[in-house]
């Protein structure tokens, strides 16, 4: 991982109380960079501003999309030499106002490097339910904010040594992993957990499914989906906005493939 440096990140800067530190309010979304050119972008940029909004930031009248495609450009794509790679940003509530709402916002972000972000990772994950949290379904739970459920997951996950961990809504149904949304493909079809149920909105997901779609590869349907159903799919998908695209390999004993999805993956890649 390539770690840029913010200057928002100053001591100079503390004394604006920096409520991402303090409470956890900030709004996380990310940007994908592939072939030393931005992609999604524009998907990306609208997210971000719709997360704020729900988190009733201030949004910055500099905060437009070519705004953060120079900052990419010249700081990360030019500067830094990265050609692949995704870019995780935070954007944080100061404490500078009268009202939270009129508080100023700043800014962090670092760089994940890696071959190509519409590539499935090499390696099949394994993963597990965890049942002694779930996550909520509000409108928050679709944005990626402070969630202390997913710091307990993930260490759930190291120490029962999973890859990663299925989550679910207070109904026991799938809302999502800890870092991403899970596509269930059996037969034709693909089953996404509603937003409804706790899972994130996703560029990326969005973009990988509206081409399945206008192309006839897959039937895609949003779904309440019990915890059992995984076990009978044929092959399972993980999208994280932070990390990338991985096949599930294992849960529990039952094994899964990724022949399908991989093709499916590559003609989507080559739509770009």
């Amino acid at each position: 991982m390539t770690t840029l440096e913010n200057t928002y990140f100053t001591s100079q800067d503390l004394k604006l109380k920096n409520r991402a530190f303090l409470m956890g309010d900030a709004v996380k979304v990310s940007f994908f960079i592939r072939n030393s050119s931005l992609i999604m972008d524009e998907e990306c940029y609208f997210f971000m501003m719709a997360s704020m909004r729900k988190m009733r930031m201030h949004i910055p009248l500099t905060y437009t999309l070519e705004y953060f495609q120079n900052i990419f450009n010249e700081n990360v794509i030019q500067k830094a030499g990265i050609s692949n790679g995704i870019i995780n940003f935070l954007v944080f509530r100061n404490s500078d106002a009268i009202t939270l709402s009129k508080s100023s916002v700043s800014y962090y972000y670092d760089v994940l490097e890696m071959n190509d972000v519409l590539s499935l990772h090499n390696r099949p994950l394994e993963l597990d339910l965890i049942k002694e949290i779930n996550v909520n379904s509000n409108l928050l739970s679709n944005i990626r904010v402070h969630c202390p459920e997913n710091i307990y997951a993930e260490i759930y996950a190291q120490e029962n040594d999973l890859d990663e961990v299925i989550l679910l809504n207070p109904n026991k149904r799938i809302a999502r992993s800890t870092t991403g949304n899970l596509l269930f493909l059996d037969g034709n079809i693909i089953k996404v957990p509603k937003q409804t149920e706790g899972a994130y909105i996703s560029p990326l997901m969005e973009n990988f499914i509206t081409y399945l779609h206008k192309n006839n590869l897959a039937d895609i349907q949003e779904h309440e989906i019990i915890a059992f159903e995984s076990q009978k799919s044929e092959e399972i998908l993980l999208i994280s906005e932070e990390k990338g695209i991985f096949s599930v390999g294992k849960i529990r004993n039952k094994p899964f493939g990724n022949s399908r999805f991989q093709e499916m993956i590559q003609s989507w890649k080559s739509s770009f």
